[in-house]
């Protein structure tokens, strides 16, 4: 069985004429972009305290994307067919499988960000142990460790001797049937923390909408820019998530029947991995679009990036909170002590509705 499977994942060769000159050369962009973006992420990040939930799940969100933008050269030189079997070898076993892994990581905790907000922002006076920083901390840390040691099994069971077919080397040629099994489920694993993260986020942001809809029609601000505001921010986190990963999610499945069951077609083969591998350049695309994420939803972050970028002194003030996020600034200058009618709370000005992380 072992064999069999080996062999029909190797016979069918993959024609790489085109996929071998045009994927390097996307990557290539793409991992300047991230790199660029992603190293003033980090330092301006790190030069903010945690002194809030969603603070922490932004900074690990970096530290995701800092770790999938470092495989990404890896992965130009095996694709351009640069360099030894040995470093495709290397690049199936550990550099592919932190790539995957760093992604789904940075879906999770996005979908973490998307819960945090809702906690604050629609239930801001409820009590639970994940608005605490420390809860924060550990349940990031319980999904690095979860994540990898999942990861881990798809670099022990590729054990095989590698198996070069028509001038490569195909990953799944070093994977035994074990291993071939782990990944197949690993990726249905995969397919549900996905769909899973976008209704989360879906929910979330829809709830989040409603919120500060209703706060604006409290305060009878009747300021159609606030309302677009709202939406344009939704719609960037919402939209920029499914656009990136929904089409890799689609074609993934089919692909990896492909690798672990084999398949008669070989033409079926190549058009499958040629989905596979632009839908797989158009999520990591997201190492580049997370930056705006953070422009968008934390004003901390977007005042200090205008002030590196203009290099000026970076004054204290109600933007300064690293405890709120842009939403809740918003809704915090919502004019003055009006109750809204379906709950009878009061809200005085500079009152945050949504509450302040502890």
């Amino acid at each position: 069985m072992n064999s069999t499977l080996s062999n029909t994942s190797t016979k069918c060769v993959k024609d790489t004429s085109v996929t071998a000159v045009v994927f390097p050369c996307l990557y290539s962009i793409l991992f300047i972009f991230a790199l660029i973006l992603n190293s003033l992420a980090a330092w301006i990040f790190f030069n903010i305290p945690s002194t809030s939930t969603f603070v922490v799940f932004l900074k690990n969100v970096v530290v995701a994307d800092l770790l999938m933008t470092l495989t990404i050269p890896l992965k130009i030189l095996t694709d351009a067919g640069v360099g030894s079997w040995q470093l495709r070898a290397f690049y199936c076993r550990y550099s592919a499988v932190l790539f995957y892994i760093t992604m789904y990581i940075s879906i999770i905790l996005l979908g973490l960000i998307s819960l945090d907000r809702y906690l604050k922002i629609v239930r801001p006076f409820g009590k639970s142990v994940v608005r605490r920083v420390r809860a924060s901390q550990i349940l990031s840390a319980a999904v690095w460790a979860v994540m990898l040691s999942l990861a881990l099994p798809n670099v022990i069971l590729s054990d095989q001797p590698p198996k070069v077919s028509g001038g490569r080397l195909k990953c799944t040629s070093m994977k035994s049937y074990a291993g071939l099994q782990w990944h197949e489920g690993f990726n249905y694993f995969c397919q549900v923390i996905f769909w899973g993260t976008l209704a989360l986020m879906v929910v979330c942001y829809t709830f989040i909408s409603k919120k500060v809809y209703e706060s604006y029609r409290a305060s009878k601000s009747r300021s159609q820019a606030a309302t677009r505001r709202t939406k344009a921010k939704v719609f960037v986190v919402v939209g920029v998530f499914f656009i990136c990963f929904a089409p890799f999610h689609f074609a993934r499945v089919p692909y990896t029947l492909t690798q672990t069951r084999g398949s008669s077609h070989c033409r079926a083969q190549n058009a499958l991995y040629i989905a596979k591998e632009t839908t797989l350049w158009l999520s990591a695309t997201n190492v580049c679009l997370d930056p705006l994420i953070y422009v968008f939803l934390c004003k901390v972050f977007r005042k200090r990036l205008t002030a590196t970028l203009s290099r000026r002194p970076i004054h204290k003030g109600v933007g300064e909170s690293p405890t709120a996020t842009s939403t809740q600034l918003e809704m915090s200058q919502v004019p003055h002590a009006h109750k809204l009618s379906h709950n009878g709370i009061t809200q005085q000005k500079g009152e945050s509705t949504t509450g302040h992380d502890q």
